[in-house]
């Protein structure tokens, strides 16, 4: 059955649950791994002994794979379809998560940097495909709150991430100088080092079975074909320079360049912020970051809501101002009112990856897919941001002076929000 977006007058188009309730699950599977890296990098500053800088190169690894393959992904499903897409990144998906078995046999740090290479290339897949798919399956008036439906069941996969890892990856073993010391001694540090590494094995082994099983139930289920999808087959590739002469979306595509960088630094970052500026525990670290995961969760399902009766722009415009007073804080203030106040930022960027999705690809018509790819090739926020700020907590000695960095983020998006989002420019454009 071939569906046009705007003819649905529906909050989702008449016959395909099924294919949304599928779609939207994978907002969850994706969320784990993102949400996972921020355990990896604290465990392998661990296990392998690396600096700030050198464990954000984890982030760096792992959204190179959305900036690399998120335009290959959307050619491919130009060709096909979002169904061929999306199946292509659950295996993908699935075989980097395989990857970390011999990794972590092997013991070395730069074949797990591979293996997230390869997951995020398959989550690349899903997330140029899930997202407009999300968009376009029901009315266009209510894409923005069918996104954040959708994107709402991610903090869900955060949370199951972080307690993941902090409860199978984390061993609570954190040898101080004197320890590390005796361990040389007894010849016991290098096994200790090997035992730190093999405990992120399991995680990833069953997220590579549950991967595989998702794209077997996808491929049984009947999905829709898009109109704008038959457009594309009819026309050459000259969408792509085309995309940059439409301002809200090369806005939209700023914004969510600060929006990634934001939220991986923040989340890559917290474990760390906590034990600098409140001593506690790895352990209790981890459960924290769970918890303003959770408080991520809340926010999305709050938004959603909210959306019936404020506009989205102008929510995440007051959202965004929120958070530049929330970061402020946490800088002025580092110790537990700054470690709140960072908790508390996560319910209020929580509307923002979606909203800001959903505003750019607006009006985009048979150029929703390549449109689509180069927001998640935006994702690159991540690898950039996220090592930048582990540089200045490393230059300054303090994690509080890396936050300038999310603070700049939400200063832009408060901009997008009121001004560079409006629908006037959007028309003006078309």
């Amino acid at each position: 059955m071939n569906i046009k977006s705007n003819e649905n007058t529906g909050f989702i188009a008449s016959g395909y649950l099924m294919p949304f309730l599928l779609v939207t699950t994978l907002f969850f599977m994706w969320g784990i791994p993102n949400n996972l890296n921020g355990v990896l990098i604290k465990q392998f500053m661990k296990s392998f002994e690396l600096t700030v800088f050198k464990a954000g190169l984890i982030q760096s690894a792992f959204y190179l794979g959305y900036f690399l393959l998120a335009v290959p992904a959307a050619k491919l499903m130009q060709k096909y379809s979002y169904k061929v897409g999306i199946v292509s990144g659950l295996l993908l998906y699935g075989f980097g998560c395989l990857l970390f078995w011999p990794a972590a046999i092997l013991g070395t740090y730069g074949f797990f940097l591979f293996a997230l290479f390869i997951i995020a290339s398959g989550l690349a897949f899903l997330e140029t495909g899930a997202n407009p798919f999300i968009a376009l399956l029901g009315n266009k008036n209510s894409s923005e709150r069918r996104l954040n439906f959708s994107q709402a069941f991610n903090p869900i996969g955060s949370v199951v991430g972080v307690l993941l890892g902090t409860v199978f990856i984390f061993s609570g073993v954190e040898p101080d100088e004197s320890k590390i010391s005796a361990l040389k001694a007894a010849g016991e540090y290098d096994a200790f080092l090997q035992h730190e590494t093999l405990r992120v094995v399991k995680p990833y082994l069953v997220l590579a079975v549950f991967a595989v099983l998702w794209a077997v139930l996808i491929i049984r289920t009947k999905f829709p074909v898009f109109k704008e999808e038959e457009k594309d087959l009819e026309k050459d590739d000259g969408h792509f320079t085309d995309l940059f002469k439409i301002p809200h979306f090369v806005k939209g595509v700023i914004a969510q360049f600060f929006y990634v960088g934001a939220q991986v630094g923040t989340w890559s970052y917290f474990i760390m912020y906590v034990q600098d500026y409140t001593g506690e525990a790895e352990k209790m670290a981890g459960y924290l970051l769970t918890g303003t995961l959770i408080a991520f969760g809340i926010g999305r399902f709050s938004a959603t809501w909210i959306m019936r009766f404020v506009t989205p722009s102008k929510l995440m415009g007051i959202f965004s101002i929120v958070n530049v007073i929330l970061v402020s804080i946490s800088m002025i203030a580092p110790g537990w009112i700054g470690m709140w106040a960072l908790f508390f930022t996560s319910f209020f960027m929580s509307l923002m990856y979606p909203t800001i999705f959903a505003m750019s690809i607006k009006g985009l018509g048979p150029n929703t897919k390549i449109g689509g790819s180069v927001l998640v090739m935006a994702m690159i926020g991540g690898a950039i941001l996220t090592p930048a700020m582990g540089l200045i907590a490393q230059e300054t000695d303090s994690m509080a002076m890396a936050m300038i960095i999310p603070l700049v983020a939400y200063v832009y998006i408060f901009y997008y929000s009121w001004f560079g989002s409006k629908p006037e420019t959007a028309s003006r454009a078309a």
